[in-house]
């Protein structure tokens, strides 16, 4: 039968922390696996558009004011995660926890103004090609943003006193930090794409 010695299992222990943090580049690849999803709903919204125009009379005009809005939403949430991620690197959790709250408030308030808009739209997802891309678009970054409001209230839980999210372990907060502010930009080219052309 082998033992182990003690210097034996420092070396081990050494090995063991000398490898690197990978976390941080697998949720980054994911991200533009993520990202090239998008793309590939952009590109096909952009080609229907330019082979298939809506037949004369059939064009929805989209307003403006409630996507204008909601993106301002979104922009104003990446200031808030981003001051939650600097009061906890201060160590300062209470203040962390605060700007989280702020943050998943938002992300919820521009959920409870997509689905106004989608009650207040004058066409239905099966109406025609125009309409169906247009939902699944923004179905698809709808669901984005309900996973990332789910993300940011688990870091508030695993932030209070005592939790697992603190000065020393960020990943948590820093992970959910880079998927949101991944899905604010996703919504400022759809929102472009969408509303704007």
């Amino acid at each position: 039968m082998t033992t182990l010695t003690s210097s034996s299992t420092s070396v081990s222990e050494q090995q063991h922390e000398a490898h690197a943090d990978h976390r941080m580049f697998g949720l980054a690849t994911f991200l533009v696996a993520d990202g090239m999803t998008f793309a590939g709903f952009f590109a096909a919204y952009l080609t229907f558009r330019a082979v298939n125009p809506l037949p004369s009379g059939s064009s929805y005009e989209l307003e403006l004011v409630l996507p204008t809005i909601n993106t301002l939403l979104l922009l104003v949430s990446s200031f808030t995660f981003h001051r939650a991620g600097s009061a906890l690197k201060r160590d300062n959790r209470p203040l962390a926890r605060r700007w989280l709250l702020v943050t998943a408030a938002l992300g919820f308030a521009f959920l409870a103004g997509q689905m106004v808009e989608y009650f207040s739209l004058p066409f239905g997802l099966t109406d025609n090609l125009f309409a169906s891309t247009f939902y699944a678009i923004t179905g698809f970054h709808g669901l984005h943003v309900t996973l990332g409001g789910l993300m940011i209230l688990i870091v508030w839980w695993q932030c209070r006193s005592g939790g697992r999210v603190s000065s020393q372990n960020l990943f948590p907060l820093e992970a959910a930090e880079l998927y949101w502010h991944f899905v604010d930009g996703i919504w400022v080219v759809l929102y472009g794409i969408l509303y704007l052309l």
